[in-house]
């Protein structure tokens, strides 16, 4: 695999161009068949930008190499191929489609980096189990909305607590959150899982402890916006409802 500056542009340049031609005269790969070795070339992609750490948006790139190339379809094609790819290093498929359904999915090093601190979280102790605990918020809450009508996402107000345990996940959340954010923005997503890794505990015990839908709408409320915090806290580092488990 080249590593000189000039050598790796123009590999990914012929690679590319030959991807983004045959696509834009609609002749892909169909199951087994593959006469111009395309997934080839699309692995061949991948090795380069993942080999040299090349960090470059693949949509706006293929997008103007012809007018008539479905880079979306494109797009999805180096996702397949980096499925096979990430396979052979331990990673599974249901992690990387959490990360393939974040923004920058086109940027390789960035969808590699977090599948990988991804897939490492869910080895952990905490990280099944954190995600039993978005999965739950998650799926309350759509029962809530589909219910009354309404999107929970208006944020929850600590005032409305009644137990210790709600208490403890706004304090949790109220960490969890802004951490979760800059560890996000630098592209540091092991810390972006140590973060959201505090929020399991708390989450725990708040299921154990309370009552969603009590009597009082208010507290009921309060207490569903609170779950809709759970849900955007695990949004901002993967989909946790594409992890199977």
């Amino acid at each position: 695999m080249p590593s000189a500056p000039v050598s790796v542009a123009v590999a990914l340049a012929d690679k590319l161009d030959t991807l983004t031609g045959f696509w834009a005269i609609d002749e892909k790969p169909t199951g087994s068949k593959d006469p111009f070795a395309l997934r080839r070339a699309a692995l061949g992609v991948i090795r380069l930008v993942l080999g040299n750490g090349v960090r470059a948006e693949l949509l706006p790139v293929t997008g103007k190499a012809y007018a008539g190339a479905d880079t979306a379809d494109l797009l999805t094609f180096f996702h397949d191929r980096l499925k096979v790819f990430l396979k052979d290093q331990g990673i599974r498929h249901d992690i990387i489609d959490a990360a393939i359904a974040m923004e920058g999915n086109d940027d390789l090093v960035l969808l590699v980096n977090r599948a990988t601190a991804l897939s490492d979280f869910m080895k952990t102790e905490d990280g099944p189990n954190l995600l039993q605990g978005i999965k739950r918020a998650s799926n309350i809450l759509a029962q809530a909305e589909a219910k009354d009508g309404v999107e929970y996402s208006f944020g929850a107000d600590p005032k409305f607590a009644e137990t210790d345990q709600e208490r403890a996940l706004f304090a949790a959340l109220s960490t969890a959150e802004p951490a979760i954010k800059a560890a996000v923005k630098a592209e540091d997503f092991p810390a972006a899982m140590a973060a959201i890794a505090g929020l399991r505990a708390p989450i725990d015990a708040f299921f154990e402890a309370v009552q969603i839908n009590t009597e009082n709408q208010t507290v009921r409320r309060n207490r569903l916006n609170l779950l809709s915090q759970i849900r955007a806290a695990g949004a901002l580092i993967a989909d946790f409802g594409k992890i199977e488990g």
